[in-house]
């Protein structure tokens, strides 16, 4: 039962729009109300009615401990004991920009943001004053934050409610974005060979998971590199979800491509509101103080915020930590599949690191286009069986699952199993 949330909601809406900070949370994709919820531990979520449910939403990505990770917890309060902000420079500041240089080589240069969409805002904004050109090219389903000229063919939140792009951005804006299927080779040298001497950057998640994981195709990020430098246009990798997720050096690691700009954000907080973009210095030195391109944040590099990210990264760099990440996603993936052979189902099973879908549809998901595919009501039944079962999916089908390092292998055995219960019923 959760009747504490549902009234919760009913006082959240007289407040708040759609009783929600952020649409994907109302529920409305999977035809339920939002679990409104009092605390985390571990794997584990608890409601405002005391149940307690597996958690795989993870803050949609952050949270790669697992909630109120001890030693997380502390550097939080003893940085929160020193002062919450000072709008003024801290040494913890300098410290994170220089762990992540270490972990991310391309990073030359740091600037330490609020937001995920702070950071792919300022990268637009100083890939259009490095190369002097407008044009941007983005991919079918990727979502970089609500940013105007990136909600295009958005995925995310967009995808769950059907919204093709807000109302309230001039077509200005939008006149300057090119969205094209991603891992489409052709559609991005036909733009390239139409407008490659307008276009001033190409920026992706490198694997989506905003429309769904999605792995990129032999070749395809490698290809984007080339185009890019041929015309002069700079390559920008939205890690804000892959970042230390996929390994210490994120998705530009493992397929060993070397990108001019970087985004970043979730894991680098540790639970808290913190984003980054960074890459050669040649390009960064543009940003003001040291250059004319203005970007500015009253709370950037927040003393709490950093703290809880550094601690974040230092315990995902100590020995083993990413193979029994790799262990725990590898049983959650298989442990499905087995389900799926078992029940004779067509869906399909994506998983990159510790990033995971299960697609509700028969089609090899490869794009935005096959995405949609999926059958999303049955999807929703499926998310609210799970949901009564105690096991907290993302309310979307276009949303990765994330395994944390606080899972267990009993969590993901029940997880496969309250899977199987599920599908069984729905057939």
């Amino acid at each position: 039962m959760n009747l504490r949330s549902k009234l919760f909601f009913e006082r959240a809406k007289k407040s708040i729009p759609g009783g929600v900070n952020s649409p994907v949370r109302a529920c409305k994709a999977v035809k339920s109300d939002p679990v409104f919820f009092e605390r985390g531990e571990g794997p584990y979520l608890i409601d405002a009615d005391g149940n307690r449910y597996i958690d795989y939403v993870g803050s949609w990505g952050p949270l790669i401990l697992g909630h109120a990770h001890p030693n997380v917890v502390a550097e939080v309060y003893f940085a929160s004991k020193r002062g919450t902000s000072f709008g003024a420079p801290t040494w913890l500041e300098v410290e994170m920009a220089e762990l992540l240089k270490t972990c991310i080589p391309s990073l030359e240069l740091v600037r330490l943001v609020n937001s995920g969409t702070e950071a792919t805002m300022s990268a637009l904004r100083l890939a259009r004053a490095y190369t002097g050109r407008k044009k941007i090219v983005k991919f079918d389903g990727c979502y970089h934050g609500h940013v105007d000229s990136l909600l295009v063919k958005a995925g995310s939140g967009l995808a769950t409610f059907g919204i093709p792009a807000s109302p309230g951005i001039p077509e200005e804006l939008t006149n300057h974005t090119i969205s094209l299927p991603f891992n489409d080779f052709d559609a991005v040298k036909s733009a390239f060979e139409k407008f490659g001497q307008e276009i001033a950057c190409v920026i992706l998640e490198p694997v989506p998971a905003n429309m769904g994981v999605i792995i990129p195709k032999e070749g395809f990020l490698i290809f984007l590199r080339e185009i890019t430098a041929k015309y002069g246009a700079l390559l920008i990798f939205d890690e804000v979800i892959t970042g230390f997720r996929l390994g210490p050096g994120g998705a530009q690691e493992k397929f060993g491509i070397k990108p001019d700009l970087t985004c970043l954000g979730k894991i680098i907080g540790g639970g808290l509101p913190v984003g980054a973009y960074g890459g050669k210095r040649e390009i960064m030195s543009l940003v003001a103080p040291e250059g004319p391109v203005y970007q500015a944040g009253t709370l950037s590099g927040n003393p709490i915020a950093v703290s809880a990210g550094l601690a974040t990264i230092r315990e995902l760099l100590k020995p083993g930590a990413y193979e029994k990440l790799e262990s725990l996603s590898q049983r959650l993936e298989l442990g499905l599949k087995e389900v799926l052979r078992d029940l004779n189902l067509p869906y399909k099973v994506t998983r990159f690191c510790s990033m995971l879908t299960l697609f509700f549809t028969d089609k090899e998901v490869t794009d935005f286009q096959s995405a949609l595919t999926c059958d999303t009501d049955k999807f929703a039944l499926f998310w609210q069986g799970m949901l009564k079962r105690g096991i907290y999916l993302p309310p979307s089908q276009f949303e990765a699952w994330f395994v944390s390092l606080a899972h267990k292998v009993e969590d993901i055995d029940r997880t496969v199993e309250c899977a199987r219960e599920v599908l069984r019923e729905l057939g």
